[in-house]
């Protein structure tokens, strides 16, 4: 008997442990989402007008389009000018391979917003971008500021150190003895490189590109703030929902099917990866 209370005891202490997170997940997670479910088939009356308004309005399906196409070009410029730099990183190593990783890691340690007002004057019209292009006499200069460019930009260098964290935790645990075995069985760099090196790293091609993408999805101060208004994500269109015509109802309808999307991608990661990869 008291063997069996013991083991009854040791059997309940992981739910006992998870109780806490439990509890914090259903009271700051699962209410709001429950209440924002509410909203979206009660407000401004009890039906599903608002989830039918998304599929018939076209203001909604461009919206819907252009943050995928936004995600997707930020998640690949971050892909091709991280992937090099996680190469050099990982195959360097050493104090310089520290000091770069170093570098990338205190990035974190700067707030989105911060370095989303930085673009706003390296791409204002008295930043030093600007006055470079009328010094090489380009006067007068494009406009910079609130468009794509600028958001796309952004975005790309706040998002980067995930794409390269990502890629360096892969890359790190390849093997070199596999490399030199390639190079003595007669293989040229090129050739290790993308038959030996690249396939072991495509997990983390994989994990970076999943993590960029569901971030960028969801993404709202920098779109906001430097973004084109004529080009409005998701985010930004819920903000504007919420805050100019306090229309809770289409703006909940709206975080639900861009959560539905980005529970979607993860799926799809999960289904043939594993999210418990997805930091390689």
């Amino acid at each position: 008997m008291i063997a069996s209370a013991a083991r009854i005891r040791q059997q309940r202490l992981p739910y006992l442990l998870l109780l806490p997170a439990g509890i914090f997940l259903a009271v700051f997670f699962l209410v709001p989402l429950g209440e924002v479910v509410w909203l979206s088939v009660s407000e401004p009356r009890l039906s599903l007008a608002n989830y039918t308004g998304l599929l018939t309005d076209t203001l909604y399906a461009r919206v819907l389009v252009n943050t995928f196409v936004t995600a997707l070009t930020v998640t690949l410029a971050c892909l091709l000018l991280g992937y090099p730099l996680a190469y050099a990183i990982a195959r360097t190593g050493g104090v310089f391979g520290t000091v770069l990783v170093s570098i990338v890691a205190m990035s974190f340690w700067t707030s989105f917003l911060v370095r989303t007002y930085a673009w706003m004057v390296i791409l204002g019209n008295r930043g030093p971008v600007v006055a470079a292009l009328k010094a090489l006499g380009w006067d007068p200069p494009p406009l910079l500021l609130f468009t794509r460019f600028s958001s796309v930009l952004a975005m790309v260098h706040i998002l980067a150190p995930f794409m390269i964290m990502a890629l360096y935790a892969v890359m790190k645990k390849i093997d070199p003895a596999v490399l030199r075995a390639a190079a003595s069985l007669g293989g040229k760099p090129l050739g290790i490189f993308r038959h030996v090196f690249l396939p072991l790293s495509a997990p983390g091609i994989v994990s970076g590109s999943t993590l960029v993408f569901v971030i960028c999805l969801g993404f709202y101060v920098t779109p906001v703030l430097i973004g084109s208004p004529r080009e409005l994500m998701i985010a930004g269109l819920i903000g504007d929902q919420m805050e100019q015509f306090l229309a809770f109802g289409p703006a909940s309808a709206m975080a639900l099917v861009l959560l539905a999307a980005t529970l979607g991608v993860l799926a799809v990661y999960n289904r043939f990866f594993g999210l418990d990869r997805l930091w390689g």
